[in-house]
């Protein structure tokens, strides 16, 4: 049975001002005009991260020549789309950021791994220079609920299959942003779904440290 989560489909223009496509458009042309060392590819996460405070983004990664893909909303499929219509073509960078899986309401843990996966096999096979870095999904939602455990069991799904991946690896720097109590810090995840400044510090910290030394070692 085919995995919708694995199938590229564009966003339905449900609003009417073909808005989506103008961004995956705008995407494909910053392929062509740039020269990324880095790529970031996924979903809200991903494209609000040179827009938090304390201008992290300047800090953590842009001495690291990085592009950013990211586009809200965005699930598994529509990422895929993006990709296999002109969104990784004309760069050859040396390492590939993605974050996407936790807009996938309406599919399984399984599927949503499947998805990343085959997110992860396209740019393996489009960009093979490319060391391809997934970040685990985050917890949301201020306390315990199902699709805050369906991120979870999709974090243990990738650590078994991204192995299977030439330079492919999961980086888990989402770990202890629930709790003891059980509970997510709004000043950590503002809406329990989006980072604050705090909690992106959390997450590049970590994440540039990985990116320097895939870097050096080139």
């Amino acid at each position: 049975m085919s995995n919708p989560a694995a199938i590229p489909v564009p966003v339905e223009d449900v609003q009417g001002d073909n808005r989506w496509m103008s961004i995956h458009t705008q995407n494909v042309a910053a392929c062509k005009d740039k020269e990324p060392e880095v790529l970031f590819v996924g979903d809200s996460l991903v494209q609000l991260m040179p827009h938090v405070g304390d201008k992290l983004w300047e800090k953590f990664f842009e001495p690291l020549h990085c592009l950013n893909i990211g586009v809200g909303g965005d699930a598994t499929q529509h990422v895929l789309w993006r990709l296999h219509n002109g969104e990784i073509e004309c760069i050859k960078p040396k390492a590939v950021v993605v974050l996407v899986g936790t807009n996938n309401h309406g599919h399984t843990a399984g599927q949503v791994a499947g998805g990343i996966e085959a997110i992860v096999r396209f740019i393996s096979e489009k960009q093979p220079q490319a060391h391809i870095i997934v970040l685990a999904l985050p917890p949301r939602g201020k306390t315990p609920n199902p699709l805050r455990e369906k991120n979870a069991a999709v974090n243990k799904l990738l650590a078994k299959l991204l192995p299977t991946i030439p330079r492919a690896e999961l980086l888990d720097a989402v770990g202890d942003f629930v709790q003891s109590d059980g509970t997510i810090n709004p000043l950590e995840m503002y809406d329990y779904l989006h980072f604050t400044s705090m909690g992106y510090e959390k997450i590049f910290e970590p994440l540039q440290m990985r990116l320097e030394d895939l870097l050096s070692s080139k």
